[in-house]
């Protein structure tokens, strides 16, 4: 005979799932902690922890700098605090210590899809936590509620005249935002130093709520696509995002957009856009100045532009060599773009010494849904012969492929042709990293950037007689 065991009242509550009151039933649904809250319990931990370490560590060298890397942008200076996410050269990126290959498993996915949700990963960036379903999905409902533009924003978009590059009005519209910003008015109050993180979490849940909007409005004004849907408040990020394109109906792109916002979300912070963000906010900028000011920076051909130009290269060797070369004719066509003294791009990184896991990423994507496709079959074959051709010629530290060398023929085949638009979706999803980071520097107090600059001439009385 079972023994009977008698339970305490708090014992009682922690192990009923439900209670009756005569007819109805009662069940205990606890709300789930909302990002906000998770954040406000893992800052004073976290202010703690950069004090040990800087107690520790604090007159530690990193290693000595080289006049190189004066002259050479600064590259592979350790100068950054950055914790979302970390760049490996063997390795490459990892999302608070995930691979990418690790988020796509663990990370929230919406339901019937296969992709990560972005809501997790922006979830995972400042906690360093993976989300419950039902915390991501209460993101995806917050940012739908936040999504509204202010009026004096849309008018601000629909005056640009379709010539004047998406990216330029993206930065415009974004910069426009700081009219509402929460920090900017809590600075002016004179809000405590300890309370700024509060604010500018404010400020980056809009910016990036709004961001589908913004986005929206652009393609279709610049590219003629039609009216403007309306938020759909029951669906995740990306959803929205798609359908404000155009493209809502298909059920791939709005999968190729999760994972792409994902793998694009962020890049440490040495990159342009992140550095810029970071820079800017280290003024107490508010995170629309600062962001906006990450746009500038990623509209230049050397970063965010760089997949269109891979797009452009690929269907200039696909007029030439034809829709089904022989791997001879395009190791022929890559030759002579190393012999006109062109680089081939989407080949090589500054950092990275393998294959760019975001790269391997998108094949993976594309070998499960569109395996036949004439353009993924010929980055396919660059793939195989490219780095061999890089290797042999000498031109390149890293001859593997790099996010870019794919991202531009994925949304080509789902109908999204208008190449001036993509560095639009790298820019939304670069918010994800470049905020997150924001709110961090404002949690642990991070002062103002001021490096050290010299001269050529300085640098040469420096070493004189040395």
């Amino acid at each position: 005979m079972a023994s009977l065991r008698v339970l305490s009242r708090s014992q009682f509550r922690a192990s009923a799932p439900c209670f009756s009151r005569g007819s109805l039933r009662f069940y205990a649904s606890a709300k789930p902690q909302t990002l906000k809250e998770r954040l406000a319990e893992l800052i004073p931990k976290e202010i703690e922890n950069v004090k040990a370490i800087k107690a520790e560590h604090g007159k530690k060298a990193f290693g000595q700098v080289t006049v190189d890397q004066v002259y050479g942008g600064m590259r592979g200076l350790p100068a950054l605090l950055w914790d979302g996410s970390v760049l490996d050269a063997e390795e490459g990126i990892r999302f608070r210590g995930k691979t990418i290959p690790e988020c796509q498993a663990l990370l929230p996915k919406a339901p019937g899809g296969s992709e990560p949700l972005p809501e997790g990963l922006f979830w995972l960036l400042l906690t360093g936590e993976v989300p419950t379903e039902a915390q991501a999905k209460s993101l995806s409902e917050d940012w739908a509620a936040r999504a509204t533009l202010p009026e004096f924003v849309e008018e601000i978009i629909d005056r640009c005249p379709p010539t004047l590059h998406p990216m330029s009005q993206f930065s415009m519209a974004v910069t426009a935002l700081n009219h509402d910003s929460a920090f900017a008015k809590a600075y002016q109050e004179g809000i405590s130093k300890k309370e700024y993180w509060g604010p500018t979490f404010e400020d980056s849940m809009d910016l990036i709520a709004k961001l589908p909007n913004i986005a929206g409005r652009i393609y279709r004004n610049v590219f003629g696509s039609g009216k403007l849907p309306a938020i759909d408040k029951t669906k995740d990020y990306s959803y929205n995002l798609a359908n404000l394109l155009g493209f809502g109906d298909k059920e791939a792109f709005v999968e190729l957009l999760r994972l792409y916002i994902t793998i694009h979300s962020d890049h440490e912070g040495g990159n342009v856009s992140a550095h810029t963000g970071k820079l800017v906010g280290s003024a107490l900028s508010d995170p629309f100045l600062a962001f906006g000011a990450s746009l500038n920076g990623l509209a230049g051909p050397l970063h965010g532009l760089a997949n269109q130009e891979v797009l452009l290269w690929l269907m200039k060797m696909k007029s030439q060599v034809g829709e089904n070369p022989s791997d001879e004719k395009v190791k022929e066509y890559i030759w002579s773009t190393l012999n006109s003294g062109q680089v081939v791009p989407g080949y090589g990184h500054a950092v990275l010494r393998k294959t760019d896991p975001r790269y391997t990423a998108q094949r993976e994507f594309a070998q499960k849904h569109l395996p036949d496709d004439p353009m993924f079959k010929l980055v396919g074959k660059i793939y195989n012969i490219a780095p061999d051709v890089l290797l042999e010629a000498g031109k390149a530290k890293n001859p593997w492929p790099n996010v870019d060398a794919h991202s531009g023929v994925l949304l080509t085949y789902y109908g999204l042709t208008q190449m001036q638009f993509y560095t639009v979706l790298f820019g939304v999803s670069r918010a994800f990293g470049v905020a997150a980071q924001l709110i961090w520097d404002r949690a642990l107090g991070a002062p103002l950037e001021r490096p050290k600059s010299y001269s050529s001439e300085a640098i040469k009385k420096m070493f004189a007689n040395k």
